[in-house]
């Protein structure tokens, strides 16, 4: 099922045109976002400890340089 949501204030305007233009595809469904208040993933309690931390998981290279290395002869 994909969910198209379609923002409270421009329900007005598209809600009815995107039912009528995905009427035909059943796995479309059209809903208005109804949320309201603040954002609660980002809230008071959220602080610098409870941030998500993205890593590199790569390896890293080496520091310094390497000797050259001469084709076998």
């Amino acid at each position: 099922m994909i969910y198209c949501v379609v923002p409270q204030a421009l329900a007005g305007e598209l809600y009815d045109k995107l039912v009528d233009y995905y009427k035909d595809d059943p796995d479309v469904k059209v809903i208005i976002d109804r949320r309201e208040g603040p954002d609660r993933r980002r809230g008071e309690k959220a602080g610098p400890d409870d941030r998500r931390q993205i890593r590199d998981r790569r390896q890293r290279r080496v520091q310094g340089t390497f000797p050259p290395i001469e084709p076998a002869a």
